[in-house]
């Protein structure tokens, strides 16, 4: 049984019925009182973040798991469909267990995190940065370049990511997975 002091960040906790990681954690203490160990927690199985306080020295529950490297097939009615890329086992996951579906495309590295008690995957992670191509763009208005004026671009996955003006269509650019924005321009 581990208690808070096992607390680090990524490690993922049984909490209520639920799983969530850990984000940020701390202790306070006071001259009066015992102290209290606090975190920030993410919903691993559901998309809640919460604050927790315990007492220092409570039991915690953690969950072992385990990430393995899948390899995204295709999308179907059935969902998203990966393979292992040890075992070449598929599996169809729901988009709610994927990070930033929008961005997956064929043949796309994907990390898994899988709870090792159930064997059931918990969340599906896409690198931070990837490259996608640039399918429909508006062109850039000429002398519009004064302030850092941005342009819906379509990738190749269907998803709308805004870019500068200067990007163009056929073009590739790194995009960032976490919060959909673009970061730069890719020479091929």
């Amino acid at each position: 049984m581990a208690t808070t002091a096992d607390i680090s960040r990524g490690m993922i906790i049984k909490l209520d019925g639920s799983l969530y990681s850990i984000v940020d954690f701390g202790e306070n203490k006071t001259a009066r009182a015992a102290a209290k160990v606090w975190a920030k927690l993410k919903g691993v199985d559901n998309k809640r973040s919460i604050e927790k306080t315990w007492n220092s020295g409570d039991n915690i529950h953690p969950v072992r798991v385990e990430r393995k490297d899948y390899q995204f097939l295709y999308k179907d009615d059935s969902g998203y469909n990966f393979m292992d890329n040890e075992t070449f086992e598929q599996i169809a996951l729901g988009a709610e267990l994927i990070d930033a579906p929008q961005f997956l495309k064929d043949g796309q590295e994907v990390s898994m995190l899988i709870n090792t008690e159930t064997e059931q995957p918990m969340s599906v992670e896409l690198p931070d940065k990837i490259v996608l191509k640039v399918t429909y763009s508006e062109p850039g208005v000429k002398g519009d370049t004064a302030t850092r004026t941005l342009k819906p671009a379509t990738v190749e996955t269907g998803a709308t990511v805004n870019v500068p003006l200067f990007v163009n269509e056929g073009e590739l650019i790194r995009v960032n997975t976490k919060n959909g924005e673009y970061v730069e321009r890719v020479k091929e």
